[in-house]
């Protein structure tokens, strides 16, 4: 395929993708659902759905990719001005909002699927570090060297991403005590 004729595919996706976003606004289809469905609410045809993502795994990964590049924009700026600290819990706090439980959802949903195919989500698991990199600058600017730095964002991510798994799972349980741990070991404290 020319350069020439790939652009148009590109421009195209981008524009159903805008649609499925809109459709959807913070949300993602839930897998149950078939992609004739997803096609109906966003005013498009399955077909174009299949052609452009391949599957509604396809079209869960295009839409969560394009939510987490969304929320990575704000949370970095948020980060500019945070502590380490006050970073963890914005981001804890930006993802227990109840509008983007489904998203919360999807994101476990598409990281299974990519436990057991990771050749198919490559893009999705190389961007799994965004916030990890961004913790572990915060922790580097309050004098923590690099090892240590990426340590510690990597145990805060880790920790968020559980907790945000058992509050899908078990919902209500807003597990802030072991937040609160998780920043106090960030000090060294137990």
């Amino acid at each position: 395929m020319s350069l020439s004729s790939a652009e148009p595919r590109d421009d195209a996706r981008t524009r159903l993708l805008v649609r499925l976003l809109d459709a959807f606004d913070e949300a993602l289809p839930s897998p149950d659902v078939s992609l004739r469905e997803v096609a109906a609410r966003a005013g498009t045809s399955h077909a174009l759905l299949r052609y452009h993502f391949g599957s509604l795994p396809g079209v869960l990964t295009a839409m969560l990719e394009a939510q987490r590049s969304r929320d990575n924009e704000v949370l970095s700026e948020t980060a500019r001005r945070c502590t380490f600290d006050e970073f963890v819990v914005e981001i804890w706090r930006t993802y227990t909002r109840p509008e983007l439980l489904s998203r919360v959802r999807g994101f476990f949903h598409v990281a299974g699927l990519a436990a057991y195919r990771p050749e198919d989500f490559r893009e999705f698991i190389g961007s799994l570090d965004d916030l990890t990199k961004m913790l572990a600058s915060l922790a580097e600017r309050e004098g923590r060297d690099a090892g240590e730095a990426r340590t510690m964002a990597t145990v805060a991510v880790a920790a968020i991403r559980g907790l945000l798994l058992q509050e899908v799972l078990t919902p209500g349980t807003r597990p802030d005590d072991a937040l609160a741990l998780v920043l106090r070991m960030s000090k060294g404290q137990s």
